[in-house]
């Protein structure tokens, strides 16, 4: 019930080592058509030549983009993301942002994203950094026209 209305992206990815990509997003599906749904993600993601290829033969920003298909499976209302960029090339972190930008905007998703990059925070909405455990800032930008 959990992964239907939480996507959860890790840091470390957690892909499943002896599924390919296609497997390791449609495990996750609990409807009909997973399959077609698993490619799409992964078409999105730039991951059509790599349906069938196992995490160990994927590069590190390919493994990443593998998880974030997972997460993005079921469609869930909210998304926790740990650095998901951080594994990525400049060009593949946009179409990221890109994609949470439109869950969001469009689709009323609630994108919660730990990232240290402030190039990709500063696509957010609103910005909470922490320092040492604690807020130093919260900054909405639809209140504020200095947020970072």
């Amino acid at each position: 019930m959990r992964h239907e209305k939480i996507g959860f992206i890790f840091q470390s990815f957690n892909l499943i080592p002896f599924l390919s990509a296609i497997e390791n997003v449609e495990i996750i599906i609990n409807t009909k058509g997973k399959k077609k749904r698993a490619m799409q993600l992964l078409d999105r993601l730039g991951l059509e030549n790599k349906y069938n290829r196992k995490p160990s033969e994927l590069s590190g920003g390919e493994k990443q983009r593998v998880s974030i298909a997972r997460a993005l499976a079921n469609n869930p209302k909210v998304i926790l993301a740990d650095e998901p960029t951080a594994n990525l090339d400049t060009e593949h972190g946009y179409e990221v942002i890109q994609i949470f930008r439109e869950l969001s905007q469009d689709n009323g998703k609630a994108i919660i994203m730990v990232t240290h990059d402030i190039r990709m925070a500063e696509h957010a909405n609103r910005i909470i950094r922490e320092v040492d455990g604690k807020i130093r800032e919260d900054c909405e930008r639809s209140l504020r026209k200095d947020c970072p």
